[in-house]
């Protein structure tokens, strides 16, 4: 294997670890912030609140992310 197809493969990797434990973590913490009441399904309130948890996850994750990357360079 080619020293490009391995990094190519470890990033593929990394980038697979990476969105799932964004998805733990979201899932962790907008599950805990917005479903009072586990049932069958979401309230109302319960879906709005996890779409805008998720949502703010989403958009903190990309300012941190532009912040360290324009750190580095």
């Amino acid at each position: 294997m080619s020293p490009e197809n391995l990094m190519d493969q470890l990033k593929t990797q990394l980038a697979q670890a990476y969105a799932e434990e964004f998805l733990q973590t979201v899932r962790g913490k907008c599950f805990e912030k917005c479903i009072t009441k586990p049932g069958s399904s979401l309230s109302g309130s319960e879906s709005s609140c996890t779409s805008r948890c998720v949502d703010r996850y989403i958009e903190a994750t990309g300012i941190i992310s532009r912040a360290l990357f324009s750190f580095q360079r």
